[in-house]
């Protein structure tokens, strides 16, 4: 006798072969020999004194729209030391691998913090300090002349400084139009002079691959130094026509060196 099959018995039938049939395609796309990408690396800017982490906004965008995850860390500016050890207990929480950039100041958090934790790829100088170990970002800037123009105050945690806002343009922001820059010496976050008293103690720069970006219009750390610094990491160095304040007058510069350094 021959067995006819309902209707409604081949219809279930073909739709569980349908089913096992798409179930079999991500098992076949596996076996192909073609591997997904590798995700990319999380880059975690931090900014230096005088500023936030709002400056780096223009360069997240970017970072962003081509498709990396970014994280921008509040720099605390209250030492070296101290620096280090919060942007440090930060890094611990991000898994894979990252990209450390850091701007001004900012430069010798990253130096120091970096083999503090794991997964690091690279560094980012953006016309940053790279100081070597046991050497004060004081010793540093004091290359630069002439000094920045600098308004001292005693705070509880002993005296901070910000720069002269009617000579913030000139110092800081050049490149920048004229509104722009009186609403960065508005907002700039002072920094306490622990930041250019405590001395490095490592130098992440020996065994981390390196990468900088010089900025040829700068006042606040003179082009000169800053390419003193960078031959000293042995950094890969780019240079760029613009101020301190490179973040946001030239961003797809800054942008193209974290990606660089990223691949």
């Amino acid at each position: 006798m021959r067995f006819r099959p309902s209707r409604r018995a081949a219809v279930v039938g073909a739709t569980t072969l349908a089913l096992l049939g798409a179930a079999a395609v991500p098992a076949a796309a596996m076996t192909s020999g073609h591997s997904a990408k590798p995700a990319k690396p999380t880059v975690v800017l931090v900014h230096g004194a005088w500023a936030d982490s709002s400056s780096w906004n223009p360069v997240m965008e970017r970072l962003r729209h081509d498709g990396y995850p970014v994280r921008a860390i509040a720099n605390p500016l209250q030492g070296l030391t101290s620096d280090t050890a919060y942007v440090t207990s930060y890094l611990a929480t991000i898994k894979g691998p990252k990209v450390l950039v850091g701007h001004s100041y900012g430069g010798a958090v990253i130096t120091n913090a970096a083999t503090a934790v794991p997964d690091v790829k690279s560094l980012v100088y953006i016309a940053g300090f790279i100081p070597a170990k046991g050497e004060t970002i004081g010793e540093l800037a004091a290359r630069s002349t002439p000094a920045l123009p600098l308004i001292p105050t005693q705070v509880p945690g002993g005296t901070e400084v910000v720069i002269d806002p009617a000579k913030f343009r000139e110092a800081f922001a050049g490149d920048l139009n004229r509104t722009d820059a009186a609403n960065l010496a508005a907002t700039q976050r002072p920094a306490n002079t622990n930041a250019v008293t405590d001395a490095s103690v490592t130098e992440g720069f020996r065994t981390i691959p390196s990468y900088a970006l010089v900025t040829r219009q700068d006042k606040a750390i003179n082009p000169a130094v800053q390419r003193f610094m960078t031959t000293r990491a042995h950094a890969r160095t780019t240079e760029v026509d613009a101020s301190h304040a490179v973040m946001l007058s030239r961003p797809d510069a800054v942008t193209k060196v974290i990606e660089q350094a990223s691949r």
